[in-house]
């Protein structure tokens, strides 16, 4: 086995790489393995004596008992093997695996030697040679454990890559806040001094908490209620430089504002909205946020006004926030995002969907 060698103990259970075999898509996926083993092992055997599925019922209801058996012991010590080094705890996962294969082949074995007849059919579905019996069934454990062992590691550094690159790219876009933006903003601050310091002092709070909002630590996941805040936040700062050019409908009524969401993840939508559509438009136009839930999925949409362009060029900006938001909706919820664009000649719409997943 090319077992991982990771001389450090992980610092939490987050951290291993074995998962969660309480979980019940855990045990599935363990059971349907054990299944598809039990399958071949019929299809290898080629025992006359025993009908097909008599055979394979017999070898599925033994690997039944050894994946529900090695899934409730790791499920007990998955605590403890999180605190060994990477190589102490696969060694010690795959001598549980082997032991427990054995426990149960001996069971399987003074069961047919207690309650049956050798020569009998019934007694045709045990087993007859102890020894061999025995180290078969804990070579084929150990073999079939290294190998599940070594897909688990990979797939969780896999994972943890993607994860890290997703994180550095949060702080990137945490750390960008558009030269032209913050210069824009602060000429427009710097003008209402004079003419409305009431409204400058505001200016100056929503930028600040703006950049509190962007450049903090991020959560994992926020309510919808703060990313809606912080998107409400820029919009208000963008409206004193656009003037009455920015219109921004929201139309999010119906959707839980206590759903979590990954952070940033309306507001650089709604940056790109106003950039690329309406700060290029001399009339202006209307950016519409929508939301709305269906079942246990939550749907949300930015749509914005896009100009007449008879040389259009790549939306690098859009490229790269759609980029970053959908790796970010994938970590979180694995298989169960999406986002699409729609560009007509009039409009350019960028849609979410994600599961809702409500604050306790």
């Amino acid at each position: 086995m090319s077992a991982p060698t990771a001389a450090q103990p992980e610092a939490n259970n987050s951290a291993f790489y074995l998962p969660d075999f309480c979980a019940a898509r855990t045990v599935f996926v363990i059971v349907l393995i054990g299944q598809l083993v039990a399958l071949v092992l019929t299809l290898a055997s080629g025992d006359r004596d025993l009908d097909f599925w008599i055979e394979h019922a017999r070898n599925a209801a033994f690997l039944l008992w050894i994946g529900i058996g090695t899934a409730g012991v790791l499920c007990a010590v998955r605590k403890p093997l999180a605190r060994l080094s990477i190589a102490r705890a696969s060694a010690l996962v795959l001598a549980l695996i082997v032991a427990v294969t054995a426990l149960i082949s001996e069971l399987a074995y003074r069961l047919g030697e207690s309650f049956t007849q050798p020569g009998t059919e019934l007694g045709q579905l045990f087993p007859i040679e102890h020894g061999p019996f025995l180290l078969r069934g804990a070579l084929i454990s150990f073999i079939i454990g290294a190998l599940a062992l070594r897909y688990f590691f990979v797939t969780h550094e896999w994972r943890r890559n993607v994860e890290m690159e997703a994180r550095s790219r949060i702080h990137a876009l945490q750390a960008r806040i558009r030269p032209h933006f913050l210069f824009n903003s602060m000429n427009t601050i710097a003008a209402l001094t004079r003419s409305d310091p009431q409204k400058a002092e505001e200016a100056v709070e929503d930028l600040a908490d703006l950049f509190r909002a962007n450049l903090s630590e991020a959560r994992a996941q926020i309510p919808l209620k703060e990313e809606l805040e912080v998107a409400r936040i820029y919009q208000r700062i963008e409206e004193l430089r656009l003037g009455e050019r920015l219109k921004v409908e929201w139309r999010v009524n119906d959707v839980p504002m206590r759903a979590l969401v990954p952070s940033l993840l309306v507001q650089p939508l709604l940056e790109n909205a106003i950039y690329h559509g309406i700060e290029r438009l001399p009339a202006g136009g209307t950016v519409i946020v929508a939301g709305e839930r269906n079942g246990d999925m939550l749907r949300l949409s930015v749509a914005n006004p896009i100009p007449v362009d008879p040389h259009p060029r790549e939306r690098e900006g859009n490229r790269i926030a759609i980029a970053n938001i959908t790796q970010r909706l994938e970590l979180a919820f694995p298989g169960r995002s999406g986002i699409e664009t729609t560009q007509t000649a009039e409009n350019y719409v960028v849609t979410l969907t994600f599961p809702c997943v409500e604050l306790p």
